[in-house]
């Protein structure tokens, strides 16, 4: 069965960086339209950035901050956090949507077991 294995994530203070990765356990899993969400605390669950091939695309909050990155022979997907914000505080989820260039979770059939970023002021 096709799981996605997030890593990264942590503290960081305000203006910091960090980086997440999310893998493709499987081989065959395809990585093209992939997505990463975030849900800040006592919140619903928000789009953050999209890949659909090779183009990426991203909430206003996070544009310019963030980038979506992807190694094919690694079957792994990243998300870069620079600039980050004590608004960023979240956790964060990578999954693969089945709709390409989708902002919706309900179009995303593979999640990732999500993973904390705290952003201190």
């Amino acid at each position: 069965q096709e799981q996605l294995v997030q890593a990264g994530g942590g503290l960081v203070q305000a203006g910091g960086s960090l980086r997440l990765s999310c893998a493709a356990s499987e081989r065959t899993f395809n990585t093209q339209h992939m997505g990463w969400f975030r849900q800040p605390p006592g919140k619903e669950r928000e789009f953050v950035a999209g890949i659909n091939s090779e183009i990426t695309y991203y909430s206003d909050a996070v544009k310019g901050r963030f980038t979506f990155s992807r190694d094919n022979t690694k079957n792994t997907v990243y998300l870069q956090m620079d600039s980050l914000e004590p608004e960023d505080t979240a956790i964060y989820y990578c999954a693969h949507s089945r709709a390409p260039g989708s902002r919706w979770a309900n179009e995303y059939d593979f999640w990732g077991q999500g993973t904390q970023v705290t952003v201190s002021s």
